[in-house]
């Protein structure tokens, strides 16, 4: 274990982890704190109430430059990148050539022919390499290791924030821009993983402790750990990379149709050029079809919310079944939902069961568990929108 722990990479708040007195495990090949003394439990409900401080500098962090730069990212993703105004972030997927997601990003357009992009720290390495030979030759793909980054996340995360960096509070939500914070500069947008009103802030590795202690100083604010940062993300709706979506799973089935913006779209007027977008755009189509039409062949399954009609936790990796015992998907992510006091899920399963209401049962260890197909978030979100 000592030799396996020697061989994980640091974030630049490692040792103010440790002073804070967290367990540390292995993720994305970075030791991180998955939760503090206080406790999973504790840390999920503070940052629905207050405002919580996540480290998530293990996540890659690059810039895209120069005047082809926003052609050159869309023609690797379904999403509008053209049209995205300076100042704005938008939801991004990265496809294969099948239309599959090799993973889910935000970017920013920070003006003068930048982006400004952030990617899930599994997959960081890869995209990269993935970005540099797709489009290196349209423009620059400048990674940025020496940046770290914090989000803030929760109610009274803009008050703790404007206290140390006023006028933040005059973003809204997926904007952004530079800012000070006590001093410090860093790149600010109003955005997060939690589904509450917060914060990701890009700021230089060396600043990092400095900044987090300035934060850890406000009264409403506490260290948050990865195991809250699951359970915030699962009750908000939001996909995690690895369990929810990954490449064997398309945009539509992962019923990510919304990241998919009107301009690319079939009749769009950027309609397709995007890595798949002859199974995905045939996919959109198909999910279209009025609730007795769909077509199940082109689109067989779809990510769904689940609930739990008895109190037992489902877990990610658990087969579900038809009421007649037909296995009709499995669960990708599931645990006891701190805030709803209640067992929730999400899940793919055949189109056939996917309505809302519609009741389906998992398989723990050996004995069935009624659930119900759900609309998400199960937690509605708090985005500041002004």
């Amino acid at each position: 274990m000592a030799a396996a722990s020697d061989d994980l990479q640091k974030t630049p708040l490692h040792g103010l982890h440790l002073e804070l007195g967290a367990r540390m495990v292995p993720f994305a090949g970075y030791s991180m704190p998955v939760q503090y003394p206080a406790g999973l439990m504790a840390e999920h409900k503070h940052t629905r109430e207050a405002a919580g401080l996540f480290d998530i500098s293990h996540m890659g962090q690059l810039r895209l430059a120069g005047p082809d730069a926003a052609a050159a990212f869309e023609s690797l993703m379904p999403v509008d990148v053209i049209g995205l105004a300076p100042g704005k972030q938008r939801y991004g997927l990265l496809l294969n050539d099948e239309g599959g997601i090799l993973d889910d990003l935000m970017f920013f357009n920070e003006g003068g022919d930048s982006l400004f992009v952030i990617v899930n720290g599994a997959c960081k390495v890869a995209d990269i390499a993935h970005i540099q030979a797709r489009i290196g030759q349209r423009c620059q793909v400048l990674p940025l290791p020496g940046q770290a980054l914090l989000a803030l996340q929760g109610p009274q995360a803009a008050a703790a924030l404007a206290r140390l960096s006023p006028g933040i509070e005059r973003f809204v939500f997926m904007t952004g821009g530079a800012v000070q914070i006590g001093g410090i500069a860093a790149f600010v947008t109003r955005s997060g993983y939690t589904g509450e009103d917060g914060f990701e802030i890009s700021v230089a590795a060396q600043d990092a402790e400095a900044l987090a202690r300035l934060l850890l100083a406000q009264p409403e604010v506490a260290p948050i750990g990865l195991g809250a940062r699951n359970s915030l993300r699962l009750e908000a709706g939001l996909c995690l990379y690895g369990n929810d979506i990954d490449e064997s799973t398309t945009p539509v089935e992962a019923a990510l149709n919304w990241a998919i913006q009107k301009v690319r779209r079939t009749g769009g007027a950027r309609e397709g050029g995007f890595p798949g977008a002859g199974r995905v755009l045939a996919q959109l189509t198909a999910a279209s079809g009025s609730a007795g039409h769909l077509d199940h062949e082109t689109l067989k399954r779809k990510r769904v919310g689940l609930v739990a009609l008895e109190r037992i936790p489902v877990r990610d990796g658990t087969v579900l079944e038809s009421f007649e015992g037909l296995p009709i998907g499995q669960v990708s992510s599931g645990l006891l939902g701190p805030s709803v006091d209640r067992p929730v899920a999400m899940g793919y399963v055949a189109l056939a069961y996917a309505e809302p209401g519609t009741r389906i049962q998992a398989m723990v260890r050996g004995k069935p568990v009624p659930m119900e197909v759900s609309t998400m978030p199960f937690v509605p979100a708090r985005y500041y929108r002004g």
